[in-house]
């Protein structure tokens, strides 16, 4: 799993028609701390996550096992909103 920060949306007015209806947002990768690290991922939202909200993304076949998502041509998706984080040191 991946800890991001959504920053923006995507509008694609052409895509397989299996992405339609789907929310497409753009998440920023981040550390444990909430400190922005390299990278961005394009990745389907399946739990209804919003811009600035901090999210858990999978990857791959992962990705295709998210709800509604087993035929969908995707490789990442949002399954989590996250409330906090905790680390123990």
């Amino acid at each position: 799993m991946i800890l991001a920060r959504v920053i923006g949306t995507v509008v694609a007015t052409r895509k397989d028609e299996r992405l339609l209806g789907r929310k497409l947002l753009i998440a920023r990768l981040i550390d444990v701390e909430g400190r922005d690290e390299k990278g961005h991922l394009v990745a389907v939202d399946t739990v209804g996550a919003g811009v600035q909200e901090t999210v858990l993304i999978v990857q791959g076949s992962s990705a295709r096992m998210a709800f509604g998502c087993k035929e969908c041509p995707i490789d990442a998706a949002i399954v989590g909103i996250v409330d906090t984080v905790e680390v123990s040191q």
